[in-house]
This record gives structure tokens, C-alpha cells and sequence, in this order.
């Protein structure tokens, strides 16, 4: 059962947000939520090229695919060794790939937008779209009247930490659905991530913003009733964005295009066996990361690849290619919340020369 409809729209997001709350509850959703973790993990001894990849962030959910790649040895299938290293957030594993340590990494397409505006010919590109709708959402409690509709946000009280990669879509969320903050009487409390989904449990505040698979779960895992669970997703609202990507270093694109070609093919097994295995996925994460929850990945899994992986444009185009007139939009909508220097173009971050041929990338 998925936890969100794969194909969303403004006109049905109350229906997701039950699907996704029945399933946190379906699935035993538990206190005890994943910590921070690093861990090396190499492919067998025959692998021959080595490539040292960064996540954005712990050893969760969305991490499975990578893990199963390593695992069931499609890594070293394409002949290459690879170890993945977590990380503290898509801002981190940028310049780490852009300064050397390492060759490939996972981060927020936006952040590499502006990253490459500030540093003109970094060279860093995504080499892959893995979130085709980003993970940005407003999450809320129905018991604090939030709803799916945006007017329910006036009045509400909101936990808003100020380095949250959604908050920073907040201007183009507002302005997208002309919300006047002070008309609205609106309330942000900049709280760290700790206690955010704490003070949202404890009724503290209405709603607070983040990454749906994150925070959505997060508050499920601390026993918020199914039905008072509601996530409004910002792509559901006009945001155009797009979300995480695969990073590859210019040296290796120079260097070794086969091998940022075998990584994807190998990637892009791992993500398929999980889609049809999400509890497969699950046991791969907990096999890395310890003190993490397995029905509480596998859920955070599964809403990764019902609401940011599998969209409409995947199924018309393939999975992991840009779609260069979104692409536009969707800078429009950055330069409402940032001013460019050096405008990127979309060849400056973003190249599909690595990606399979298009009829080995229908996703699922």
C-alpha cells in the first residue's frame, strides 16, 4: 500500500496525508528514531575502481537504494568500490564533493544552484535527478487546525528553523499562493531540528516546516494520532522545484565518465529492488545505522518513493533526466529567495550525457 498517491495534485493532497498516516500506524511506528551515524562500507575484493560517496544526511530511509547497491553487489558488478559516508545536511556533501574528498554525493539541486552562483566554475554537476518533486512541506496537526487547504495557515503558530532547506522555500511558497504574512497573522519560531518535531507533538506550535519524510514521520513516531497527521507538500502548491540529486566531482566526469555511468546503472537496480521491497531497504538501513527503527524507515522509504521519486514527468521522460522548461521555471522561483550573481544555466549544473538509455529508465 503506498503511504502517498504516487501521482498528487492540489485537488487531492487530504487523500494523502491519510494514506500516509494510516501506514505509519499499519507499519508499528515506534518511539526510537534513527541518530546521527558514519559508516564506511566497501564492495567485494574484485571491485577495481574506488569511489568515495557522500549522503546528505544519516543512514535513514532514503539512503536504502545506495545500501542496496552495495549490498547485493551491483556496485561491484559495474567494477567499482565504493564507500558512502553519511553527512550533515545537502549544504555539506556540495563542497565536499566540489573540494575533493570526494567523488560523488547526494544532495538538494537547489543548494548546488547556488552554490555554483557563488563559486563560477566549481565544475560540480547533479548527474542524476533522484527527487523529481522535492521533499519541502509544511507538516501540521489536524487538532491544531491545520488542514490541506492553505487558508487554515492563518493564525497558526509555525516552528521554523532558520538553516531548514524548506523554510527557505517559504518566500516562493507565499508569494506563489499570495500569502501576506502580517494580514495572515502569522507567528515563526526559528527552533532548532531537535525539538522540532517535539514541540509540534506537544502542541507548542501548529505546524513546523521540513522534509515531509522527516518530519511527517517523525511526529507519527512520537504517537500522533493517524488522522491528526497533515502534510502539505509545497510541489502540491505551485513550488516548482526539484529535489535531490547525484553529484559528480569534474575530475571524475574528466577522468572516468564509465565509472559515474556504472555508479547510476548500479543505483538504479538498488532503487527498483527497493520500490518492490521497501522492507528489504528497511533492513539495510538498520544493518548500518543500529539505533535505527526498521518500521519506521521502511515507512520513511516508502513515502520517499510514493511522493518524491515517482511523479508524472518520470513516467513521461524516463527517471533521473531535467525537464529544461521546469528547469527555467523552477530558477524564476529560486530568484524570488536569492540574489544571482552569476546565474547558472541549466548546463552548468546539471548534464544527462551519464544517464542510461532512456528505455532502461522507466521507473518502476
Amino acid at each position: 500500500m503506498p503511504i502517498i498517491d504516487a501521482k498528487p495534485s492540489r485537488t487531492a493532497p487530504q487523500a494523502a496525508s491519510r494514506a500516509f498516516s494510516r501506514r505509519m500506524l499499519l507499519a508499528g511506528v515506534a518511539a526510537g528514531l534513527a541518530a546521527g551515524a558514519f559508516f564506511g562500507a566497501a564492495a567485494p575484493a574484485q571491485a577495481q575502481t574506488p569511489i568515495r560517496f557522500t549522503l546528505d544526511w544519516r543512514f535513514e530511509g532514503p539512503s536504502a537504494p545506495f545500501l542496496a547497491a552495495i549490498e547485493k553487489g551491483y556496485f561491484a558488478e559495474e567494477g567499482l568500490e565504493v564507500t558512502i559516508d553519511t553527512g550533515a545536511g545537502s549544504l555539506e556533501s556540495i563542497p565536499r564533493v566540489a573540494t575533493g574528498p570526494y567523488d560523488m554525493g547526494f544532495g538538494d539541486i537547489n543548494s548546488l544552484i547556488r552554490f555554483t552562483d557563488q563559486n563560477p566554475g566549481v565544475g560540480v554537476k547533479a548527474v542524476m535527478m533522484v527527487y523529481n518533486r522535492p521533499a519541502f512541506a509544511i507538516v501540521g496537526r489536524r487538532s491544531r487546525g491545520i488542514t490541506e487547504d492553505i487558508e487554515s495557515l492563518r493564525d497558526k503558530r509555525f516552528g521554523a528553523p532558520a538553516p531548514d532547506a524548506a523554510y527557505a522555500q517559504w518566500p516562493i511558497f507565499r508569494t506563489v499562493n499570495n500569502i501576506d504574512e502580517a494580514e495572515w497573522n502569522m507567528t515563526f519560531e526559528n527552533v532548532g531540528f531537535p525539538v522540532r518535531e517535539p514541540m509540534l507533538a506537544q502542541g507548542e506550535v501548529d505546524a513546523v516546516f521540513g522534509f515531509s519524510m522527516s518530519s511527517a514521520v517523525n511526529l507519527a513516531a512520537r504517537g500522533v494520532p493517524e488522522d491528526d497527521i497533515v502534510v502539505l507538500n509545497m510541489s502540491d502548491y505551485g513550488v516548482e522545484l526539484y529535489g535531490n540529486v547525484i553529484m559528480a566531482s569534474p575530475e571524475l566526469m574528466r577522468d572516468n565518465p564509465e565509472a559515474i555511468r556504472g555508479f547510476l546503472r548500479a543505483f538504479l537496480k538498488g532503487l527498483r529492488d527497493i520500490a518492490a521491497n521497501p522492507d528489504e531497504g528497511a533492513g539495510f538501513v538498520v544493518k548500518y545505522n543500529d539505533v535505527a527503527n526498521r518500521d519506521v524507515e521502511r515507512a520513511r522509504l516508502e513515502m520517499t518513493i510514493q511522493n518524491n521519486v515517482m511523479a508524472d514527468e518520470v513516467a513521461e521522460n524516463g527517471f533521473g533526466d531535467v525537464d529544461p522548461e521546469r528547469f527555467e521555471r523552477a530558477m524564476e522561483q529560486i530568484g524570488l529567495t536569492f540574489n544571482f550573481a552569476n546565474r547558472p544555466s541549466l548546463e552548468d549544473v546539471f548534464t544527462n550525457e551519464f544517464l542510461p538509455p532512456r528505455e532502461e529508465r522507466d521507473f518502476p
